[in-house]
């Protein structure tokens, strides 16, 4: 495809569109692959792929594939889920909570996202979600941005014992989070003393990418 080796030159547009909640979304070819972004930042494969990639790392893929059910908030294009199926070979069940409907479509006709049989999409609101949730899972992916910005609730004390309440013994979550000035330092270091050190263990990978800092937390 000549777009494709073009890209690895230059990036190639393929599709940009806006949505309710995402004022821009971008399909694009870059160094030979098709990645999602938006205006400000990549929003699945790409870099963020490599980002997340390293947290399941740091946690033990030989672990990960005997999990039995994964939860991802944020689905956007889906690369997370790719890594885990494609590359890590999970074969357990995968629900993944992303509030734009719109998203979804272009990950399902871009990057074949609704050909992984073990996975389910709910389209919700990741507060409601954990708040209500009655399941339990081995490890939770936190990735959700709106372009380069964090909503706040991320922060909350209350999503924070929301989403550790629905964690298993064991289980782990990896929260992707973006770090460009003390103030966010500061923000992520008052999320951590959310977590009781007697029941969580809690290390940081940071600086990915330059500005990513990944939160890793194991309920023990």
């Amino acid at each position: 495809m000549f777009q494709k080796f073009l890209s690895y030159f230059i990036p190639i547009n393929i599709l940009n569109q806006k949505s309710l909640i995402n004022k821009s979304i971008e399909v694009n070819w870059n160094n030979g692959q098709l990645v999602l972004d938006t205006k400000n930042t990549n929003y699945s494969y790409g870099s963020l792929q490599r980002i997340l990639r390293m947290g399941l790392q740091e946690i033990g893929l030989s672990k990960i594939r005997e999990f039995d059910k994964i939860l991802i908030l944020g689905v956007a294009g889906g690369s997370v889920i790719k890594t885990l199926v494609n590359e890590i070979g999970y074969k357990g069940k995968i629900i993944g909570i992303e509030i734009d409907p719109e998203i979804i479509e272009i990950a399902n006709e871009y990057f074949n996202l609704n050909k992984i049989k073990s996975l389910e999409i709910i389209i919700e609101d990741a507060v409601s979600f954990v708040e209500n949730s009655k399941q339990l899972f081995d490890l939770i992916v936190i990735d959700i941005f709106q372009d380069n910005f964090m909503p706040f609730f991320l922060f909350d004390e209350e999503f924070a014992f929301s989403t550790a309440k629905i964690l298993s013994k064991n289980g782990h979550i990896i929260f992707n989070t973006m770090v460009t000035k003390k103030s966010e330092e500061v923000r992520n270091l008052e999320y951590i003393s959310f977590f009781d050190e007697n029941l969580f263990e809690i290390s940081k990978i940071s600086k990915l990418e330059k500005f990513n800092e990944l939160i890793i937390i194991k309920k023990l």
